[in-house]
């Protein structure tokens, strides 16, 4: 579901609604041209006028005042406005549930602006990174972090109508930040990542390697037509890998490994565990039009692992089960999908391919709920270069065809037409894989 639908949870972002930021602000003038305009617009959606209310009534309340004239002065009388982000900090604290001092409230309500300023950084840094100049933060907003100031650059007419609608959007994406940060909290996330890794090392690893020792090695794989599939891989001594010509569909790929025992026999597996970061589960909420963690986010906790072969993907499953009982816990395999040995991946989010060939499943062990997916080495190079399945073009395509880009930068104020920036992305990261083999070295060393 598009963010910029009727169906929106996020209305008051949308640059085409009703409560999009204006060229100006009228605090002083309630009857004019430009605000008939605006309630005419209003009323065109009964629910468009309920949230409104809502919204209206949640922020008198946050400011402490009964209309919208009375902005006026906190936005003159600096006094008021500190007495006014105290009571909001007390607010905060007790709606997140933060204990604590009023300065470790504020600590908090900090990391969540940080959190807020990360998620449009982060998609300035990669995703839009050509246009990294359209999209940068006015920097009055970026160093702003007390949530009344913010509210109150809204309504303040001496701001762009960009640093206004930004100061909005940071607002928004703080209120996410810290329903995610009270969601952590709630289920002891970090906890939980800290067992997780705990389990890996005492019942899943091999005793023959040292915690953060790896075996060093790289794929040399080999990608033909159209669809720049792999034809071809095996695996390269980190030593070979330096002196490898690399030609046109080839690739030089560095996997490093640990290992697992069954029985008398070392098996090698490279290995990412990830706690989901605060700013990726923002995205996700946005892209999933939801507020609601509990609801969105299922996987904070995940292991991507690549093996040589299929056989060796069945061994470390089963090897799976038997750590877990090793561990006194009994493993139970939910939402299993498993398209390595054929059938077709049915993505549920937006920008997901069909071929993905993957093993995907979450698994309830220790009080933990953690999701696995499982490659082969071609599947797994094929997940990072093969055109329509490659993990950068889905970063694109989910962003985008999500709405989430236009909601969080919106044409009107940027000037940028995303289906253009959509497509030239996907070009862009293309050409940075299938043209690699023209540098004169592979880099390896």
């Amino acid at each position: 579901m598009s963010v910029l639908t009727d169906k929106s949870v996020f209305t008051s972002l949308k640059q085409k609604g009703p409560l999009a930021a204006r060229d100006e602000v009228e605090l002083d003038r309630l009857i004019s041209p430009l605000s008939r305009d605006w309630v005419t617009n209003l009323k065109l959606s009964e629910l468009d006028v309920t949230k409104y209310r809502a919204l209206r009534r949640q922020i008198f309340e946050f400011l402490d005042i009964s209309s919208f004239r009375e902005i006026q002065k906190l936005l003159s009388d600096s006094e008021a406005r500190q007495r006014c982000s105290r009571r909001a900090c007390n607010l905060l604290g007790n709606m997140f549930a933060i204990s604590g001092t009023e300065q470790e409230i504020i600590f908090k309500v900090n990391e969540y602006a940080r959190t807020a300023d990360s998620v449009i950084k982060s998609l300035q840094s990669k995703l839009f990174a050509p246009y990294a100049s359209h999209v940068a933060i006015t920097n009055e907003v970026e160093i702003t972090t007390d949530p009344v100031d913010l509210l109150l650059m809204i309504f303040d007419n001496r701001y762009h109508k960009k640093a206004r609608f930004e100061a909005h959007r940071k607002l928004s994406l703080m209120n996410l930040a810290g329903s995610i940060d009270q969601r952590e909290r709630e289920t002891q996330i970090e906890d939980k990542f800290a067992q997780f890794l705990a389990f890996l090392n005492d019942f899943v690893w091999s005793t023959a390697q040292k915690i953060g020792e790896h075996d060093i090695v790289y794929l040399l794989s080999h990608h033909e037509g159209s669809e720049f599939r792999c034809v071809d891989v095996k695996v390269i001594r980190k030593e070979d890998a330096p002196h490898i010509p690399l030609g046109k569909g080839m690739k030089l790929t560095l996997l490093k490994r640990r290992r697992f025992r069954v029985g008398s026999r070392e098996i090698p597996i490279y290995v990412s565990i990830r706690k989901k970061p605060p700013e990726a589960k923002v995205l996700k909420l946005l892209r999933k039009n939801e507020k609601n963690p509990a609801v969105a986010v299922d996987d904070d906790l995940g292991l991507m692992a690549v093996l040589n072969s299929e056989a060796d993907v069945k061994i470390f499953q089963n090897h799976l089960t038997q750590s877990a009982s090793n561990a006194d816990s009994f493993m139970i395999l939910e939402d299993i999908s498993d398209t390595l040995t054929g059938g077709i991946h049915k993505g549920s989010s937006t920008g997901s391919s069909t071929k993905t060939p993957m093993l995907k499943f979450f698994a309830r062990l220790g009080g933990m709920r953690v999701e696995f997916i499982i490659h082969t080495n071609r599947s797994w190079v094929n997940y990072i270069y093969q055109r329509d399945v490659a993990h950068d073009e889905y970063e694109v395509k989910r962003i985008f065809d999500s709405g989430v880009a236009d909601l969080l930068f919106p044409q009107e104020i940027y000037f940028l037409n995303h289906q253009t920036v959509r497509n030239n992305m996907i070009r862009l990261f293309r050409k940075q894989i299938e043209e690699a083999w023209l540098w004169s070295e592979n880099g390896s060393g």
